[in-house]
């Protein structure tokens, strides 16, 4: 993001009160979380000293909140695991003119059983499904969407308005780029470069950007490159280092840069054989 322009972020009222973690014994009281009158937190969540909620945020039933800050209008469901130093519902900042402009920014939706770990940042407008797993130091932009089951792994980015399907695979420093779609059960290996401009910022205003597609089940191997647009098959195979520039057809195996077709997968390596 290049840029900025300024968005209002609301403070914490003059009412918010520091949280007293609900116990069975009265006197064991957790004390320096700072917490809004306004949000609704479930009686058994447990919130660690230094934790900042602001107004409107909800918190499920068993949900463990670290040192981290949640900001207006978040909802996590129960049994979520938030740990420290991560940071819900931020705003985006964005440059005059940005592609990512007219995205739709409302409230951080986060289903239940989700967590998200040290220094992850997910920005208000996202939607994480349940039991999905956000690395540490990773990123959710505004608008993308996270299917339940799924893992974005340590560093990874899943950019804006970005479409994740259920149980995917995203390894260590992947780059999902903004308006891509990966359906159920894809495999993206460590270091995944995808692009959605070919001319590199140089083109007209509201000029649509074309993210990769990833059929079902295809697999992508560690460092490689896939060009705007191109769209990976179904049970497809990129090896590592590939530099693809053409649509890949489903099941075919390709490698090289450019990345060209040297086989088919076989039924025996289909994921309904590997579930």
């Amino acid at each position: 993001m290049n840029g900025e322009t300024s968005l209002d972020q609301p403070a914490l009222t003059c009412e918010s009160v520091r949280f007293r973690l609900h116990r069975s014994m009265a006197t064991n009281r957790y004390e320096d979380a700072h917490v809004s009158a306004d949000a609704d937190i479930a009686e058994d969540v447990e919130i660690a000293a230094g934790a900042v909620i602001y107004d409107g945020v909800r918190i499920g039933t068993r949900s463990r909140i670290g040192s981290c800050v949640i900001h207006a209008g978040t909802e996590l469901g129960e049994n979520c695991l938030v740990e420290d130093f991560a940071v819900l519902g931020k705003r985006p900042r964005l440059r005059e003119g940005s592609s990512a402009a007219g995205t739709q920014i409302g409230r951080l939706a986060i289903e239940a059983g989700v967590t998200v770990c040290c220094g992850a940042v997910v920005y208000a407008g996202a939607q994480v499904g349940e039991r999905v797993i956000i690395g540490d130091q990773a990123q959710v932009r505004e608008g993308s969407r996270i299917g339940g089951r799924s893992v974005v792994g340590r560093a990874s980015c899943v950019d804006f308005a970005a479409r994740v399907g259920s149980g995917v695979l995203i390894q260590t420093g992947v780059y999902v780029t903004g308006g891509s779609v990966v359906e159920d059960d894809v495999f993206l290996g460590p270091g995944v470069v995808t692009t959605n401009d070919h001319a590199m910022g140089r083109h007209a205003p509201g000029e649509p950007l074309l993210g990769p597609t990833f059929r079902r089940a295809c697999r992508v191997g560690g460092g490689a490159v896939l060009v705007p647009g191109v769209e990976i098959g179904e049970e497809a195979f990129v090896a590592a280092g590939a530099l693809v520039t053409k649509d890949v057809a489903a099941r075919a195996v390709v490698l090289g840069v450019p990345a060209r077709v040297i086989r088919q997968v076989t039924d025996d390596d289909l994921i309904e054989n590997w579930s």
